[in-house]
């Protein structure tokens, strides 16, 4: 009969009373707390801090959807109780400034929750707490971004497909023709087509549209022309054939401007114009919040952006400065102006919207590549200056 092993043989042996090895502790669980890549609770956290803003909530939606909605609930409700005096709620016209005037608040209340979701922080006094805990700063900047921006683009797509869905279902039937000048042109006339119609309709081109607009080898319609060289196919004296084709190519030009403000915006120009807004919707939230963080001030942060936004953008933009060109077009409003879709622009005769004036440069235009390097640039730029500003900031 074998002997019982001493107690302190089996304290020290590594095993249990089978000599099997003890089960090895699992790893403490990864907090995340110095990864730079924001985790979910962190960006559903900065959503609540900017939604707790009741008063710049409020006023986010009143500005973005409640503005459309007010107007066009206003018309439909005119047109209903008399449609002799009022006509349809949605018109081109009509979706053409609503989209100018969402463009333009769009962007100041996008850059006012950037402004706002950058200096959060520091106006709650919590700032120093969220360092003190470890976790990466960059990841407490880069947090903002996909909470700012699942605020107010959704805000901005309401808006917009409200406007959409008004003009497309109770605005005007789509016209058949064109007015240029008090002549009636029908609409979507290639330049082939329109060349035909122009011979067909001699009189027309001589009496409403020739005189008013068109002068050719430095007289009028008409001028100069023998009757010996006057086309019998044009039915008409005083124009020749060859007149006629010149007039067309340069009316044409006239004809293409006009005819998207006459009709309804089809399908594919509204997913433009939606595209372009959320665009410019972005760049004001981008901007903000990296001017915020730059400056810890959201006040004079908003302020800024409003003048970029109503005052020198619109200058920039239609005012030529001598030995200034290439400065002017580095602004993104200049840029997002050249990019506006060319629906919305012949809809507002060459206008913006809003009271900014903004919609047609009077500068000459950016090559493409430039207009696209200078809106990604301010994109990035920004972003980089305030997550460095957030990095380096004391606590």
């Amino acid at each position: 009969m074998s002997e019982r092993p001493p107690l302190s043989t089996l304290e020290a042996t590594p095993g249990g009373d089978d000599g099997a090895p003890p089960a090895t502790p699992p790893p403490p669980a990864r907090d995340h707390y110095g990864s730079i890549v924001p985790t979910w609770s962190l960006v559903t956290t900065k959503v609540l801090e900017i939604r707790r803003r009741r008063g710049l909530m409020i006023t986010t939606v009143v500005l973005t959807v409640g503005l459309p909605v007010i107007v066009l609930g206003l018309r439909l409700i005119f047109h209903a109780v008399d449609p002799k005096s009022y006509g349809p709620a949605g018109t081109p016209s009509v979706f053409a400034v609503l989209c100018g005037v969402m463009a333009e608040f769009g962007f100041i209340i996008a850059a006012t929750v950037g402004t706002s979701a950058g200096t959060t922080d520091l106006s709650d006094g919590v700032f120093r707490h969220l360092v003190t805990t470890g976790r990466s700063r960059l990841a407490l900047y880069l947090a903002r971004i996909p909470a700012g921006l699942s605020i107010v683009l959704p805000l901005v797509a309401v808006a917009f497909t409200i406007t959409c869905l008004v003009t497309s279902y109770a605005g005007v039937p789509q016209p058949r023709s064109v007015a240029v000048n008090g002549v009636n042109i029908p609409v979507s006339l290639d330049k082939a087509q329109f060349e035909s119609w122009a011979v067909h309709h001699v009189a027309a081109i001589e009496n409403g549209l020739g005189p008013k607009i068109v002068r050719i080898q430095g007289g009028p319609l008409g001028a100069g022309s023998s009757s010996t060289s006057r086309s019998a196919s044009s039915g008409v004296p005083g124009l020749t054939k060859a007149q006629i084709r010149q007039a067309a190519d340069r009316l044409y030009v006239l004809y293409t401007s006009l005819e998207p403000g006459a009709l309804n915006p089809p399908i594919n120009e509204m997913v433009k114009i939606g595209l372009w807004l959320e665009l410019e919707i972005g760049i004001g939230f981008m901007v903000g919040l990296g001017l915020g963080s730059l400056i810890g001030q959201r006040t004079v942060s908003t302020v800024l952006m409003v003048i970029l936004e109503i005052v020198v953008t619109p200058i920039l933009a239609n005012v030529r400065i001598p030995y200034f060109l290439d400065g002017q077009r580095v602004v993104v409003g200049v840029a997002m102006d050249q990019l506006r879709p060319a629906w919305l622009l012949s809809a507002s005769g060459g206008r913006g919207g809003g009271f900014g004036g903004r919609g047609a440069l009077g500068i000459p235009p950016m090559p493409t590549w430039a207009m696209i390097t200078v809106i990604v640039g301010w994109l990035v730029g920004w972003s980089i200056i305030g997550a460095w500003r957030m990095m380096t900031r004391d606590a």
